[in-house]
């Protein structure tokens, strides 16, 4: 009789050959080097945001020399010029925002209904990102070129048609609401594009299917889907509006009407004595305006994100 030869038993598990595994030391280093990469940003925002805003907030309640004060605030609203020059700003970005809203949004649907990957669609929203930023005082000059006293639409007019047109109307404040709009509807398009690519062929279909027509899909289904996207534009174009200055500056040279040209007739002329921190008190006004209409557009796009991929 032959003895079996006895067999081997099979391990368990067999690890491959490798690295040793990391350590938390290892773990440690990899979470410092991802703080050191977002360094630039975080002095970024220290330079440019958050420490202005401290410089501005500090000095609207101190005197020029360095003392704690209410009368910066106090003037601002003892005046009757500033709570007038904040009224009107907030109506012309209320009304850009709207005019550029409606158009942009219309825009932004003729470009979704088209090819997804077509030269056109690439084409107007190249251009909307270019045009978006077309702003300051080049757009003012665009505009004054164009449309000015002598420009070059208006001598072409009076010229070959005889038609004489009154172009003041281009230095007041419905001048500056057309030409914010110029830019505000190119911005639209690009906020607002994301959310109809959201929109699905499949929940029309689904309604369809249930015997909704057109106008059902759009107030049960899409209309609520877009709500929150839209309002959201709608909040990001008013808090653009509102900020602008350059091209206000450079198309308006008589008086301030708005909040932002009254803080830089403040900082740049001569001032009453003790009054030499008002400009900071109203861009104190402006940061708080500012920052509740972000907070409520931060509130609204965490709502909209989930329809949009």
């Amino acid at each position: 009789m032959t003895d079996t030869p006895a067999t081997v038993p099979a391990s368990r598990s067999s690890a491959p050959a490798g690295p040793v595994s990391r350590g938390a030391g290892s773990g440690r280093l990899r979470g410092a080097g991802n703080y050191l990469a977002l360094l630039p940003f975080h002095l970024y925002v220290g330079l440019f945001l958050v420490l202005p805003t401290l410089i501005v907030t500090i000095g609207a309640f101190t005197t020029a020399d360095g003392h704690f004060t209410w009368n910066n605030i106090a003037a601002v609203f003892s005046s009757d010029v500033f709570p007038d020059a904040f009224l009107k700003s907030i109506e012309l970005a209320v009304s850009t925002a709207i005019l550029g809203a409606v158009f942009g949004g219309l825009l932004a649907w003729a470009v979704v209904r088209g090819n997804p990957n077509g030269l056109l669609r690439q084409f107007v929203v190249a251009a909307s990102g270019v045009l978006a930023q077309f702003g300051g005082v080049m757009l003012a000059f665009a505009f004054l070129a164009t449309f000015g006293f002598n420009g070059l639409v208006t001598l072409l007019l009076k010229n070959q048609l005889g038609v004489v047109l009154d172009m003041s109307w281009l230095y007041t404040l419905t001048g500056l609401a057309v030409v914010y709009t110029y830019f505000q509807i190119p911005l639209m398009l690009i906020v607002f594009l994301p959310s109809l690519d959201g929109l699905r062929q499949e929940w029309y279909d689904a309604s369809a299917s249930l015997g909704g027509g057109s106008w059902a899909f759009w107030r049960h289904v899409g209309g609520p889907i877009l709500a929150p996207s839209f309002l959201g534009a709608l909040l990001l174009l008013f808090t653009n509006a509102f900020s602008a200055y350059a091209t206000a500056a450079a198309l308006i040279s008589q008086g301030a009407p708005i909040i932002t040209l009254q803080i830089a007739s403040q900082m740049q002329s001569e001032v009453v004595l003790g009054q030499e921190n008002v400009g900071k008190a109203l861009a104190l006004g402006m940061i708080l305006i500012v920052s509740l209409v972000m907070a409520a557009y931060a509130w609204i796009q965490r709502r909209a994100s989930r329809w949009v991929r």
